[in-house]
């Protein structure tokens, strides 16, 4: 441009208008240098004044937007970098670089369409330029795995879209895809990297809606309710038209009116409306890990209060599916195992319990556990002589003879072997029970748990004959048959 001034044959006051211009190309030079300078050293934040400098001293210098559109890109400002490089074809429709920065942009901002029309320029303007093909494949990569993590996504199939993701972001760093894949691990429970992914995005762009979007999501999924509704409210404000945001506020509000219903209706005795209500809320929102494992905690709670103790258990291990570390579903679900009399799962859960928190009240529950588990190993002897265990000493000899004499040997004497054997069985355990329970010291150890072999070896050494001679006497007639037998 100085150079056809500088052929204008013009005198006066214009030679100092020539002069001007002139010197405003050079300094637009010296700032452009500058600029570059700050870029070999990668410090793209430094260089771009320099370019906006030589910008304006000359604005219709495509090599300086180009040159400033580089520098956008290399700080992912892939917006800015588009608006110039754009700006820079527009004043030289020749200018190749310009174009291909129109590509790169427009494949990092997700815009394959516009990426394909500029690359459609290069070619026609340099066939050979080894820039296309290596776009152009790209191009394809990008179409493929973002049609396969459409579909996945169609499907819940969310950590297949991660994947997806991943290949795409190898390929640009288009902020669309990383928002996408931000929002699969937020469904996954991923929390923290997806925060970490949307933190990047609004480091660039603070206003970024989509950004705000996937915080709002790990707060909410995390049983920050009332914080996730401010991120969602901002939402709205900077995009009224953001469908996610607009329908995971819906069902989050929703949500937290149903539970809150529920807890009411629990605190109010309507167990029944209670359990309605918790069964509705978790029908709300499948995703949200956090709160549908309190939930099923809260229903399991109001089954036990109804008496239902296998759907309490049912209820607790769901919740703990959801939170393998969620203590008070363990210890419910090891209190309804306790009331069920399976001891042996009672006693698992709660020494995970106890290895997650080593109070002293959870080691006592362990200790009673293990205790209960043991007595349910031992022989019953409440049970085998049909009392229960408060049982008075007149009910305990009542018992027994009325078992002796129903199991006595001899009163099978015409049964099979197979029958006799049976009657025999019975009939030492019917001795063994009297001779625990009739004895107040061993019936206090007993009912303690204690083991039989630490009763001074009389429970498995008891003669049931002995037992039913001492209490009847040497002789007893059995039925009407006027048969008597007598012991030897």
């Amino acid at each position: 441009m100085a150079d056809t001034v500088n052929e204008l044959d013009i005198g006066g006051d214009d030679s100092v208008e020539e002069i001007v211009i002139s010197d405003g190309e050079d300094l637009a030079e010296i700032k452009k240098e500058n600029g570059n300078q700050l870029y070999k050293q990668k410090k793209y934040h430094q260089a771009i004044p320099y370019y906006t400098e030589a910008i304006e001293l000359c604005p219709d210098s495509a090599a300086y937007f180009g040159n400033r559109s580089a520098c956008y890109m290399m700080l992912h400002k892939y917006k800015e970098a588009l608006d110039d490089a754009r700006k820079s074809v527009a004043l030289d429709p020749s200018f190749v670089k310009g174009y291909i920065r129109v590509a790169k942009c427009s494949l990092a901002l997700g815009d394959i369409t516009a990426a394909q029309s500029a690359l459609s320029a290069v070619r026609e303007l340099d066939p050979t330029n080894s820039s296309v093909e290596a776009e152009e494949k790209k191009i394809e990569i990008i179409q493929r795995f973002e049609e396969e993590a459409n579909k996945a996504y169609n499907k819940g199939d969310y950590r297949k879209v991660v994947f997806c993701m991943d290949r795409l972001l190898e390929q640009v760093p288009c902020t669309r895809f990383k928002i996408k894949r931000a929002e699969c691990l937020a469904f996954l429970g991923r929390y923290q990297e997806a925060q970490e992914v949307a933190n990047d995005i609004l480091h660039v762009d603070i206003q970024n809606p989509d950004a705000i979007y996937v915080r709002g999501m790990c707060l909410y999924y995390q049983d920050n309710v009332d914080r996730a509704f401010t991120h969602f409210q901002h939402v709205l404000r900077l995009s009224p038209d953001h469908h996610k945001a607009m329908e995971i506020y819906k069902r989050a509000k929703n949500l937290k009116q149903k539970k809150e219903e529920g807890n009411e209706a629990f605190k109010a005795g309507r167990f029944q409306e209670a359990y309605n209500l918790y069964t509705q809320s978790l029908k709300i929102d499948p995703h949200n890990i956090s709160t549908n494992a309190k939930l099923y905690f809260n229903r399991a709670t109001v089954c036990s209060k109804l008496g239902r103790q296998n759907e309490a258990v049912t209820d607790c291990s769901s919740a703990l599916e959801l939170d393998p570390n969620y203590l008070k579903a363990l210890l419910r679900r090891a209190k309804c195992y306790m009331d069920l009399g399976e001891y042996e799962d009672a006693v698992r859960d709660y020494e995970n319990a106890f290895k997650m928190d080593k109070s002293r009240e959870n080691k006592r529950l362990l200790q009673e556990a293990k205790l209960a588990l043991k007595k349910s190993k031992r022989k019953d002897y409440y049970k085998i002589l049909g009392i229960d265990r408060n049982a008075s000493t007149d009910d305990i000899k009542k018992a027994y003879r009325k078992r002796a004499l129903v199991h006595h040997p001899d009163r099978h004497a015409n049964a099979s072997d197979g029958e006799k054997k049976e009657q025999e069985r019975k009939f030492k355990e019917v001795g063994e029970a009297y001779g625990i329970l009739s004895d107040p010291k061993k019936r206090a150890r007993y009912d303690n748990g204690q083991d039989l072999e630490d009763m001074d070896g009389m429970s498995s050494d008891i003669d049931p004959t002995t037992v039913f001679q001492a209490f009847f006497g040497e002789q007893y007639n059995f039925g009407g048959g006027g048969f008597t037998f007598q012991f030897g």
